[in-house]
Parts: C-alpha cells; structure tokens; sequence
C-alpha cells in the first residue's frame, strides 16, 4: 500500500462495525484494512486518472471515522440522494468531487470518481471508473 502524509486518530473495528450498522451498509474488507491503519488523512501521492477525456484529478483527502471535519458519517448524510444507490464517498478532491466505493450490488468494493457539477441523463453518467479494488486505486496513486 502507499503512504499516507497525515492520518486521522486511529479507530477500531467496533466504531467501524458501528458505522456499518448505523448506514445499514457494509464496508469491503481492502477499505476496512485502509481505515483501522490510517483512519482516512492525506495521501503522500494523491495523483489518478479520471479517463482519457476528463484527465487527472488529486485526493484531497480520505475521510475517517469520528470527530473530524468531513468525517464518512457528516458526508454519508450530505450526499445522502445525491451520489448513485449502492456507493458511499470515501474522499474528495479539491473541486468538490468525489472519490466513492460500491457498498453493494456489482460494484462492491470497486473505486469510482463522481462528478458534482456534471448532470446526468442516466444515473451512471458522471461515474468515472477508476479501479477494482481499493487497495489497486491507493497503490496507483502517484
């Protein structure tokens, strides 16, 4: 796995469960890993490729669970109806743009990059695929 320049208090997998309980949703064991290490912080490579088209965007930061701005619970409640049913924002960008992970259905655990200002015809129309796994997105950020 990459590293991580700045890293939230660090949590356990009862808070973690708790989150999953709460949301009634249930979190891939590759993001689990990530959040009881790091907690969600800032990346040291935060680079990744949106498409050919949309070009590159950074991860501004991971969000974590507890009492932190931007925490996975603030933003769950905040794009709550906003972000495709079945993904959860895990990270943003500078731009306000999300960096989300499947909770259910086909894309369980897959990374896909979501595009606030874009209005879709279809549901999936500002989804950008960015990986299968989230391990393989932190990885190959750079």
């Amino acid at each position: 796995m990459a590293n991580m320049d700045r890293t939230n208090e660090k949590i356990n997998i009862n808070e973690i469960r708790e989150f999953e309980g709460q949301y009634v949703l249930s979190l891939p064991e590759q993001y689990i890993d990530f959040l009881l290490k790091y907690n969600g912080g800032y990346p040291e490579a935060s680079t990744f490729k949106i498409s050919d088209v949309e070009g590159e965007s950074v991860v501004n930061k991971f969000y974590g669970i507890g009492d932190m701005k931007g925490n996975l619970a603030k933003v769950f409640e905040f794009l709550d109806g906003e972000l495709p049913e079945g993904f959860i924002s895990i990270g943003s960008d500078p731009g306000g743009n999300e960096i989300c992970i499947g909770v259910s259905k086909e894309y369980f655990g897959k990374i896909y990059f979501w595009m606030h200002d874009m209005e879709p015809d279809e549901e999936m129309d500002n989804m950008y695929f960015l990986s299968n796994s989230f391990n393989d997105f932190f990885d190959n950020l750079y």
